[in-house]
């Protein structure tokens, strides 16, 4: 489309040159040929050196900001030990969170089970990222993706991590924050590899996929989790983080 778009101008202004002067065939090929190495040229993205990358990505982790309040739904699934298929809408302020369960093994509830509770953003990107202060970071590859490359590096810990630890990291080259990080947890009786998938929502950068594979006490298991249908108000209500009280039972007359 981009090409077609700027290569109508050039075949129309040939058109008309073409009523005072006659260039030869091999001419007009010629000029068409250089016209497209030119648009192929513009379209080709550059390729930045490794560390700099790294630079700007420190940069952009310092000023990586959650959203204020959000929405958003999100679907788990869970193969091992337990089998789970759910659907939650989350309403989020700070650490103030509404969880509200929408659906159990692909059956909508008729009555949603709500949960108020309080914690922090366990997949925020400022969190989850791995930092130059705590990793050191081996390049590995370049991808082209689309009109820029990303920029993997393998994550070698610096200082003791506990349960969570990033394995490698894929920094997106046109933001210089993670499309996808890779990681090994571990605890008393699980451990497993996963990877998370970031993207951008308006000004933010979300999550918009995890999958693990693990072993739960020797067994094995795999979690699956999508979101999706981010919303970002200025603000979320005091009420939203409050359950209604229940209605209070009819008073039978004693006659």
């Amino acid at each position: 489309m981009r090409c077609a778009l700027f290569a109508k101008p050039f075949w129309v202004a040939r058109s008309f040159s073409a009523l005072s002067t006659s260039p030869s065939p091999g001419r007009a090929l010629a000029g068409a040929a250089l016209a497209w190495i030119a648009l192929l040229g513009a379209a080709r993205p550059v390729q930045i050196d490794s560390q700099v990358v790294l630079q700007r990505y420190a940069a952009k982790l310092l000023v990586a900001a959650s959203p204020p309040a959000v929405i958003f739904t999100y679907t788990v699934s869970q193969a091992g030990p337990h089998d789970i298929e759910q659907t939650h809408l989350i309403y989020r302020s700070g650490i103030h969170v509404r969880d509200e369960t929408l659906a159990v093994d692909g059956v909508s509830l008729k009555q949603k089970f709500t949960r108020i509770a309080r914690y922090r953003d366990r997949y925020a990107i400022a969190r989850i990222a791995p930092r130059t202060s705590t990793y050191t970071f081996l390049f590995e590859r370049v991808t082209r993706e689309g009109s820029h490359y990303d920029y993997t590096y393998a994550a070698i810990p610096l200082v003791t991590l506990g349960g969570f630890v990033v394995d490698r990291v894929t920094i997106d080259g046109a933001t210089y924050l993670p499309s996808k990080i890779e990681f090994t947890a571990s605890g008393a009786t699980i451990s497993g590899k996963g990877v998370l998938y970031y993207a951008p929502f308006g000004r933010y950068w979300m999550p918009v996929q995890a999958s693990v594979a693990a072993k739960v006490e020797g067994r094995p298991a795999r979690e699956r989790i999508a979101w999706s249908g981010y919303r970002f108000p200025g603000s979320l209500p005091k009420s939203t983080f409050v359950l209604p009280k229940p209605l209070p039972a009819p008073v039978l007359p004693t006659f």
